[in-house]
């Protein structure tokens, strides 16, 4: 089976996802929106016109069985080629954007597509076609409990103090750094609060395991993954009512989701009051990227069952 995977830019969890179906042997060939997209601005019409020129060739040049559009952005090129079955997944930032517009394009996506997958209940909830509900997947390998002496030594933190991990970008005001600059100082509680941004993927585990509290204080979400990957460090978790994280640790030992500062401030100062960890490990069952890899791979061979697939694909499908 050859699936061309459309995504704007490359996201760890979606570098993930094509490795766990690779791994069931699927073959997978990423193609990526041109030019670079950073905060303030964005892609220009001319790298889209070039993306969409380079996937009529692309299509044109392999036998895809499959086009799986990653991003509403990214639909509309996927279903405007039409000779291949096209396949959506909606990341939570196009579905629930505050631009009208990429809401638009990314629920139309999902309508015509021949198969949409959202990854989280709440992104469930507010989008009105057949889709399929699939979690993205955690590296539970990667993503694991350790000793947090170990870890600030790793990390370089020179500190005995509790420390409250906030792992954005302080200046992104979505993420609301003020509310958690501001719980962190009104807690009854010897606590510092540290913010990590920017480093490499493979290095956040340890920035969990170094860290007491992951606080999370975002105004919207679609997610977040954050969430998932402290969850499997075992790392307690304060946070906002956003995206999937009541879903996730609502019911996890020293773990608080509420929008409420009373309740957001109780769960911090009890938190660093036990010293524990969390056992949100156990939560994060059946998102592994085994799991991941063999739901999607059952939403491909489904699409080319309905389609028409020949004796060959429907083969290569069962036997991988």
């Amino acid at each position: 089976m050859k699936v061309l995977q459309l995504v704007t830019s490359s996201r760890p969890f979606f570098d993930q996802q094509v490795s766990a179906l690779e791994d069931r042997g699927v073959d997978c060939t990423v193609l990526e929106v041109p030019g670079r997209y950073s905060g303030r601005s964005g892609r220009s019409a001319t790298d889209y016109v070039r993306y969409y020129r380079r996937l009529l060739s692309t299509v044109r040049s392999s036998a895809y069985d499959i086009v799986h559009a990653n991003y509403g952005l990214v639909a509309p090129f996927a279903l405007a080629q039409p000779t291949r079955p096209v396949v959506v997944t909606l990341w939570g930032t196009d579905l629930m954007s505050e631009r009208t517009w990429l809401r638009s394009i990314s629920r139309h996506g999902a309508r015509y597509a021949d198969a949409a997958v959202v990854p989280s209940r709440i992104m469930s909830r507010d989008l009105e076609v057949d889709h399929e509900l699939i979690p993205f997947g955690v590296d539970t390998d990667l993503f694991r409990p350790m000793p947090r002496s170990s870890a600030r030594q790793r990390v370089g933190w020179e500190t005995d103090r509790p420390v409250a991990l906030f792992p954005y970008d302080r200046t992104r005001s979505v993420k609301d750094y003020p509310r958690a600059r501001r719980l962190v100082e009104r807690a009854d509680a010897d606590l510092e609060l540290r913010t990590v941004s920017g480093v490499d993927h493979d290095e956040m585990p340890y920035y969990m395991n170094a860290s007491d509290i992951l606080l999370v204080t975002s105004k919207r979400e679609s997610g977040p993954m954050v969430v998932k990957e402290a969850a499997a460090c075992n790392l307690p978790i304060v946070s906002t009512d956003v995206g999937f994280v009541r879903e996730t640790v609502g019911g996890v030992t020293n773990c608080v989701v509420s929008d409420d500062d009373g309740a957001l401030l109780g769960g911090i100062e009890r938190i660093v009051a036990d010293g524990g960890r969390s056992d949100g490990r156990e939560s994060v069952d059946g998102l592994s990227l085994e799991a991941l890899g063999e739901r999607l791979h059952d939403v491909y061979r489904r699409v080319l069952e309905r389609n028409g697939g020949n004796a060959s694909l429907a083969e290569v499908g069962h036997e991988v």
